[in-house]
């Protein structure tokens, strides 16, 4: 089947949901959703989303320092003032929306503070702000006559001149995206979705890795497909662990335990109860998550260990379970009661600095072809992101995309000579044995050699393994009926080319890539 819309947005969390609501109005939209319209990771974001709204102590000025200050020198100012010059609009709109950010006894936000933020500038809702962003969103999206809603849905690929039988490189100019080739898990067949403009918004890479707070949908579909139709993917190498996710082995996704509640006063302790955050940063506890992740891992690796601790304990108990009851409910049915026994705590792979590299108006190296959101790389987190920059970065770059794709709109059309898929040939694969065993050896590979901390031999290692999942995989898509399970399986491990081959090109230690055998922060790059 051949369907056609103005505007395809693959991904459905804050980025593309945004999006859709801002396009809405000037034509038909097709919001692809890989499971549900929960099932994303905005809805798993627990500490908050960062806007300058006290102009009393905060500024612009302090926000956009305390971002080039955790990006290592690495980040793109313009993005960097753009997404905190507009954010207080977008926060506007959000409320307008429908979502609900807690107040204080006065009326006025009650923010918080998290690692590298001078200033109290986080916008919350308890301990679940992307849940309550995401169901406010989903409201208005399922309320719009203009947006359909295809849920377990499945993009296999961007469609561009490649399809039409032109020879397309990274060197070729003019690349243009015309839709997507999606799978209809319901019914199994693969539709032409043809478009006039299309946005990339499918999160992040988590399960490139075996401990993640991802969900599990977090396979870097986008950046996968983007790199195979030949965009420029950039800062794949910097990939922030989350210094605490709940030590809960076996259990995937990792449960987040929130920056916020360090910044709230729980301190860090090792294997035997002493804080020891200060030998490695004065700010302690409330370092840039880079420096405390590496910090752990350190500790774990020096006492053998295989977490530490985060201590609440110190608090107000009531206050405690009062603001962050998502934790506080979690760990009692763990048996742990947070106001009165420490946490056990490991850093997992949580955020992609790194992706689509895309223009100030959110378009990728392909016209025609948006990306906001963690799949996008704009500038803004540098070598490290900030906390709390991410959801406010997806809507403020929604807001780029949606501005400059409906100026674009009435000189695009539709491109009519695009094939059907072709699976002539293809058999069923019915070993899936093969499937998740090789994304197993995946993660494997990823975490034990291109985690925290990387050196050469560990990545040379990584890519000799890969490349032989690489070439199996490739053989097998070519001769079996294609699934979302054999689909995703292929981007993993695109994705985690990427990561490993631009963490080699790097001969320095910066933010979120740190190497042994190159130390030290290259000033000249």
């Amino acid at each position: 089947m051949t369907y056609k819309y103005d505007f395809l947005v693959i991904g459905s969390g804050i980025g593309g949901m945004s999006y859709a609501l801002k396009v809405a109005d000037k034509g038909t939209v097709a919001l692809i959703c890989k499971t549900e319209l929960e099932e994303a990771n905005t809805y798993y974001a627990q500490g908050g989303i960062a806007s300058v709204t006290n102009t009393v102590v905060d500024n612009f000025k302090k926000h956009i320092e305390d971002t080039l200050i955790a990006g290592d020198g690495h980040c793109k100012r313009s993005a960097v003032e753009k997404v905190v010059l507009n954010a207080p609009k977008e926060i506007e709109e959000l409320l307008r929306w429908g979502v609900d950010f807690d107040k204080d006894e006065k009326g006025d936000f009650d923010l918080h503070r998290e690692g590298g933020h001078s200033e109290h500038r986080i916008l919350h809702h308890k301990d679940n702000t992307g849940a309550e962003i995401q169901e406010s969103l989903i409201k208005k999206v399922k309320s719009h006559p203009n947006i359909s809603v295809l849920d377990h849905h499945f993009a296999i690929e961007i469609i561009t001149q490649h399809h039409l039988g032109e020879w397309v490189t990274h060197q070729t100019p003019n690349i243009e995206c015309y839709g997507a080739y999606i799978l209809n898990e319901r019914t199994n067949q693969i539709d032409k979705y043809l478009s006039k403009v299309t946005l990339l918004a499918t999160g992040g890479i988590g399960n490139v890795y075996s401990a993640t707070s991802n969900p599990v949908v977090a396979t870097g579909d986008g950046i996968a497909m983007a790199h195979r139709a030949r965009a420029i993917i950039q800062d794949m190498e910097f990939v922030q662990f989350h210094p605490t996710v709940l030590y809960n082995p076996g259990v995937r996704p990792s449960f987040l335990i929130t920056e916020a509640l360090r910044g709230y006063g729980a301190i860090l302790r090792d294997i035997n109860g002493k804080e020891f955050m200060h030998k490695y940063d004065e700010r302690g506890s409330l370092a840039p998550r880079d420096i405390v992740a590496r910090s752990i891992d350190s500790e774990m690796k020096l006492a053998g260990s295989e977490h530490v601790y985060l201590d609440v304990t110190h608090k107000d108990a009531q206050e405690t379970i009062n603001g962050y009851p998502t934790i506080y409910n979690k760990c009692l049915s763990l048996g742990i009661d947070i106001t009165k026994d420490y946490i056990p705590v490991v850093p997992a792979q949580h955020y992609l600095c790194g992706g689509i590299l895309v223009d100030d108006h959110a378009q990728s190296t392909i016209r025609r072809l948006y990306a906001v959101g963690e799949c996008s790389c704009t500038g803004l987190h540098g070598a490290n992101r900030l906390a709390s920059n991410s959801l406010i970065e997806a809507i403020v770059y929604a807001e780029a995309a949606a501005e400059h794709s409906c100026s674009i709109l009435s000189g695009c059309g539709w491109q009519e000579n695009v094939p059907d898929w072709n699976d002539e040939g293809t058999t069923l694969n019915e070993e899936m044995v093969l499937i998740t065993q090789s994304q197993k050896e995946v993660e494997q590979i990823m975490s034990t050699y291109v985690g925290i901390v990387r050196s050469n031999l560990r990545l040379k290692r990584a890519i000799t393994r890969l490349k032989i999942l690489y070439e199996e995989t490739r053989e097998l898509f070519e001769r079996s009926v294609v699934s979302r399970e054999l689909c995703e399986l292929r981007n993993i491990i695109d994705v985690a080319y990427l990561i490993i081959t631009q963490a080699q090109a790097r001969k320095e230690s910066r933010g979120l890539h740190y190497t042994i055998d190159y130390p030290k922060k290259n000033e000249l790059s």
